[in-house]
């Protein structure tokens, strides 16, 4: 069994109800490995530290445990995915300047961002995955597999919103 770790930060019902009340259920339906952030009015937050075989599996059951105690909670973002560049140096340990030399170095391999702009975001997994396959760095395989798995669950919640002939046409023109 490995230990994974990741954040799970939901909306709660009704914004003015206290997050403190939720506290003792979340302890009751198997959530006493995380640390829980209610810092924000409306918002609760999850920092696991939870074994399992796998990180799709200690991220199911991490909020499948938040959905009994809290079943109208409703699922804003499982991190670590979206980064920008600063995010992707935390993580690795490495300055953003170190990061950015490295993507302006290999602009044609370099993951595409999802976002460009100013600020510019990637799916952490992508990165990942592409350092990994490059011999770049050292990368934790459960780092990966939690990023990916978080990637997975932000796409299926987000997809939830699609309109399926929508999405049916503009995957046939991709």
């Amino acid at each position: 069994m490995k230990t994974y770790e990741f954040e799970l930060k939901f909306r709660l019902p009704g914004t003015s109800r206290d997050p403190e009340l939720f506290v003792e259920r979340l302890a009751e339906a198997g959530c006493t490995d995380a640390l829980v952030g209610i810092g924000q009015s409306g918002r609760i937050a999850f920092h696991f530290s939870r074994g399992s075989k796998s990180a799709f599996e200690a991220i199911l059951s991490a909020v499948k445990n938040i959905k009994k105690a809290i079943p109208e909670a409703v699922l804003i973002e499982a991190a670590p995915d979206l980064v920008g560049l600063s995010d992707i140096a935390d993580i690795l340990g490495y300055s953003r300047q170190n990061i950015r030399k490295l993507m302006m170095n290999n602009l044609v391999s370099f993951p595409a961002p999802i976002h460009e702009g100013k600020t510019m975001l990637w799916h952490l997994s992508s990165i990942l995955i592409w350092i990994k396959e490059s011999n770049r760095y050292e990368i934790d395989e459960r780092l990966v597999d939690v990023a990916s798995t978080n990637m997975q669950l932000n796409i299926a919640k987000e997809t939830a919103h699609l309109d399926a002939s929508i999405q049916k046409q503009f995957l046939a023109g991709i």
